[in-house]
C-alpha cells in the first residue's frame, strides 16, 4: 500500500514560510538553517561522547565561575564557527563567552539579526547519558545596518525577540524552534541528515499534572514557593491525586517534556543565590518566548520574564515557566500578601 504523505524537511517549511511572506528577505531562515546544521554537528560528537576524549572537564572556568566541559567548548565553537562564516548573522553571544562576538566584515555588517546562546545546557549530565541540549534566541538588531553589531543589540528585553528554540540531543535529537506565527518541532532523521517536520504547531495543554523543581534546596526557597510545592504535593488534581514531580536537571529536557504533556519548571531564587541561577538572556528569554508563543506563561515571581530590561550579559533571574492555569495557580502564592511581607 502506497502512503501519500508529505514530510518537510526544515528547509523545506522555512522556505514554504517565505512564500507567505514576499517581501520577506529569508535571512532568517538561513539564519535557522546554520543554527541546524551547528546542532548536527554537535549531535555527532554527543553520540559518540563515550568513545572519544571529549567527556570531562577542560580545566578551564567559564564566566560563570562553572568548570567548562569539553563538549561545552566544542558546541561554543561549532556554532560560533557555523555563524561567523554565514551571512545572516552581525554578533554573538554566548554563556561560555565573557563578551560578545562580533562578526565585523562587510557581509555580517549588513545583517539584520544577532544571535545570543547556551551552546550545551545540562553540560553535567554528559557523563552519565542523560539528554542535554543547546538554546538559542535571535534579535533584530537596533544599531545601524552597515556598521558592527553592538552590546546595545544584546541587551534588548525578551519580548523584542523574533525568534528562539533549542535541540535536544537525546534518544531522538529534535529541533524546537518558536516565531510569533507559532512553534514546530523537527526530529533529526539519520538516515538523511535532515531535521523533518514531526511536532506541528506546538501547543502548551492549559494545565497538566507535573511539576519540575529541585527538591533539594526546598528549605533555601522563598516561604510563597514552598506552599506551593505543598499544594502539588497534596493537593486533588483532575487524574485524582497530587501532582508528578519530575526533574532531570537538564532544563532543556525538563521544559520540553511540559511544553508538550503540560506541567510547570521552578528554578526559585535561594536564601544563597538570591537573584537566582538560571541566565536571562540565554536560558529564561528563549523558553519564555517559546512557551508564551504556544499558550503559556513565563515570570520571574514579580514580572514577566520577556519584560525585563536586562543590564548585564550574563544576568541572572528566576525562573517559573509552564502550562498556564499551573502558572496562575502559582501566581496566587506568589502575588500574596504573606509573600510580599
Amino acid at each position: 500500500m502506497v502512503v501519500d504523505r508529505k514530510i518537510l524537511t526544515l528547509d523545506e517549511f522555512t522556505i514554504q514560510q517565505l512564500r507567505d511572506f514576499p517581501q520577506a528577505t529569508g535571512e532568517l531562515s538561513g539564519l535557522l538553517r546554520d543554527i541546524g546544521l551547528a546542532a548536527k554537528r554537535v549531535n555527532v560528537e554527543v553520540n559518540k561522547a563515550g568513545l572519544v576524549d571529549i567527556l570531562g572537564d577542560t580545566g578551564n572556568i567559564n564566566v560563570q565561575g562553572e568548570e567548562v566541559k569539553k563538549l561545552d567548548e566544542f558546541a561554543n565553537d561549532q556554532f560560533v564557527g557555523v555563524l561567523r562564516h554565514g551571512i545572516s548573522c552581525a554578533g554573538i553571544a554566548s554563556e561560555e563567552l565573557d563578551d560578545i562576538v562580533v562578526f565585523n566584515d562587510p557581509v555580517s555588517n549588513n545583517s539584520k539579526y544577532i544571535c545570543m546562546f547556551d551552546p550545551l545546557d545540562g553540560s553535567a549530565n554528559i557523563d552519565v547519558n542523560i539528554s542535554i541540549g543547546t538554546i538559542f534566541s535571535i534579535y533584530r538588531r537596533v544599531t545601524e545596518k552597515g556598521k558592527p553589531a553592538e552590546l546595545k543589540d544584546f541587551l534588548q528585553p525578551g519580548n523584542q525577540q523574533v525568534a528562539a528554540g533549542y535541540i535536544i540531543y537525546g534518544s531522538s535529537t529534535i529541533f524546537v524552534y518558536g516565531t510569533r506565527r507559532g512553534v514546530n518541532g523537527f526530529t533529526l532523521d539519520p538516515s538523511i541528515g535532515e531535521y523533518s517536520l514531526s511536532h506541528p504547531d506546538i501547543k502548551c495543554p492549559e494545565s497538566g499534572n507535573i511539576y519540575s523543581v529541585n527538591h533539594g534546596h526546598f528549605f533555601r526557597y522563598p516561604e510563597s514557593v514552598k506552599k506551593y510545592i505543598d499544594v502539588c504535593q497534596h493537593k486533588n488534581n483532575t487524574n485524582g491525586g497530587p501532582y508528578t514531580q519530575r526533574y532531570i536537571g537538564s532544563m532543556v529536557a525538563d521544559v520540553h517534556r511540559n511544553l508538550l504533556k503540560g506541567g510547570i519548571f521552578m528554578y526559585p531564587e535561594t536564601t544563597d543565590k538570591p537573584n537566582g541561577k538560571l541566565r536571562l538572556l540565554y536560558e529564561c528569554n528563549p523558553f519564555a518566548f517559546i512557551v508564551e508563543v504556544a499558550g503559556g506563561k513565563a515570570t520571574n515571581g514579580k514580572e514577566r520574564i520577556l519584560d525585563v530590561q536586562p543590564t548585564e550579559l550574563h544576568q541572572r533571574s528566576p525562573f517559573f515557566v509552564g502550562s498556564k492555569k499551573m502558572m496562575e495557580e502559582l501566581e496566587g502564592f506568589l502575588n500574596s500578601k504573606d509573600a510580599k511581607a
